[in-house]
């Protein structure tokens, strides 16, 4: 099979998930709002609405002109990541969402992947960047936007993320 055939199969299902996902996260967010939550990282959260939906485009248009034959090893990474992703959002139930929300009286979640990693979801979207690229034959796809996808999430996401549960862990340690 050729990576042309292959990258609108894969554009196509990367698009209905992600936007079931985004459904998913936005009932979770009214969730905890209704519970008082907190967002924190605010400012660089259309970031990811960049990144994803470029990624997603550059991986067609890449794969679709590379000529090459599917990557199978890459695929299948990318088809082991997808119970990885799910293990994710069904261990952190309704707390689990695309924005960091604190919910009051909530409590970290240690369990399922949690673990073993303390950002699964993360290492999930990492190799997937990575895999969904490399097997339609985009390197180049798969090179950029791992870079940019580390950047966002080691200099930005995740301190974003420890400092709104060390602020809530110290507010709780205080009421």
């Amino acid at each position: 099979m050729r990576a042309r055939t292959l990258a609108p199969l894969l554009l196509a299902f990367l698009s209905v998930q992600r936007l079931l996902e985004l459904r998913l996260a936005r009932a979770n967010e009214r969730w905890a709002r209704e519970r008082g939550a907190v967002e924190y990282g605010r400012d660089h959260y259309p970031l990811f609405f960049v990144l994803h939906p470029a990624w997603m485009l550059c991986t067609v248009l890449e794969g679709r002109a590379s000529g090459r034959r599917v990557n199978w090893p890459a695929l299948a990474l990318f088809v082991l990541a997808q119970p990885l992703r799910y293990w994710v959002i069904r261990t952190l139930g309704r707390y689990w969402n695309t924005r960091i929300l604190i919910v009051p009286g909530g409590e970290r979640v240690t369990g399922g992947p949690f673990r073993s990693l303390k950002h699964p979801n993360y290492a999930v979207v990492a190799l997937e960047l990575a895999a969904a690229p490399l097997a339609v034959g985009a390197w180049r796809t798969a090179l950029a936007f791992s870079l940019l996808n580390a950047a966002l999430l080691l200099l930005i996401r995740i301190p974003a993320e420890e400092r709104a549960l060390a602020q809530y862990a110290a507010q709780s340690e205080r009421t």
